[in-house]
């Protein structure tokens, strides 16, 4: 059993200009340039952070559609994880092989009548610029369902020591799945937290476009439960940026209760589902978002790293970013023994 240690982890948090690539790659340099090597063991950016998230239709965001390994963000995210010896993780709209197409998935809306050409996608490359891995979203957001094709499922890559079993996953990919539908707080349903479970995932990577609640977002289901160890009710969102939003905050932890839930709880579902309970006592969530506003929709920032302790009853908010702060969240947390 390895011991205990440190996990260094960085989000980069800004607000990207859409379709503007190469602009926003510079900004992600220019705000990344103050990181030394081997100062990091992770480093995260958001989903579709170089591209922009809202395209209404396949026409739209053909233009910004990149290969994998050659693109602009896998080359970006290559050169920075050698630059600084670390994972670099980043999401992009990947341009899919003409045998991967989807056809139009039709309906009343003139934008789902094109074919669906792309993958809303993340990539990971290692200490030495190596590729590691990918992954395509699988539970698509209303904003992604013009244009991609979706994911056949989570996936767990086994890393060196200090990340070891992760998971990467991308924004909806925390919601319910179709035609599944929420139940309750107990039964859910919880598909990444439960794949986390099944898997042994000791870190689970997020990267997000996660829409500022105001806006209508992905939060669909009852903000119910206990997932407000660092709310303040009643608290209103500051008018300046520089505190997250612990609404959207407090629901992605309760759409990893399984993850915390309290002893009765847990002892319950191992009674149910044995197998399921193969992940260590503590599991660290990375939730890297954007900010900004774009095409009408407005992002609420608010990345995050919190420890989940099953069954604690609550979670661990760690280090938070507001929901306006532009810049890099350097963190440090303890990953348990594996």
């Amino acid at each position: 059993m390895m011991p205990a240690t440190q996990l260094r982890v960085a989000v980069v948090q800004f607000a990207p200009k859409l379709g503007q690539v190469q602009a926003n790659i510079a900004k992600a340099r220019e705000l990344c340039k103050g990181l030394k090597p081997r100062s990091l063991d992770l480093l995260c950016f958001p989903e579709m952070i170089f591209s922009g998230y809202v395209y209404p239709d396949t026409a739209s965001i053909t233009p910004y559609l990149e290969h994998p390994h050659t693109g602009p963000t896998s080359t970006f995210c290559a050169e920075l994880a050698r630059r600084l010896e670390c994972f670099v993780a980043a999401g992009y709209p990947e341009r899919l092989e003409p045998h991967e197409h989807g056809p139009p998935l039709g309906g009343d809306s003139p934008s789902l009548h094109q074919p669906r050409i792309g993958a809303n996608s993340a990539v990971m490359y290692g200490p030495t610029g190596e590729h590691v891995g990918a992954y395509r979203k699988t539970n698509l957001f209303k904003l992604d369902l013009p244009w991609a094709v979706p994911g056949t499922g989570f996936t767990t890559m086994a890393l060196p020591h200090p990340l070891g079993p992760t998971t990467l996953a991308i924004c909806n990919d925390l919601n319910v799945q179709d035609p599944a539908v929420w139940e309750s707080l107990e039964e859910g349903p919880y598909e990444l937290a439960r794949h986390c479970m099944r898997s042994g995932t000791r870190l689970l990577i997020l990267l997000n476009a996660w829409l500022h609640p105001d806006e209508g977002g992905e939060e669909s289901e009852s903000d119910t439960g206990s997932a407000n160890s660092h709310t303040t009710p009643g608290k209103k969102e500051d008018m300046d940026g520089m505190e997250p939003s612990w609404e959207v905050m407090k629901y992605w932890a309760m759409r990893l209760h399984p993850l915390w839930a309290t002893v009765e709880s847990a002892a319950n579902k191992v009674n149910k589902e044995p197998a399921e309970y193969k992940a260590p006592d503590e599991l660290l969530v990375v939730i890297c978002n954007r900010f900004g506003d774009e095409g009408g929709e407005r992002f609420a920032g608010s990345s995050v790293l919190m420890s989940l302790h099953r069954g604690s009853g609550r979670p661990r908010i760690l280090h938070m970013m507001g929901q306006r702060e532009e810049g890099v969240g350097v963190w440090t947390a303890k990953m348990g023994a594996q």
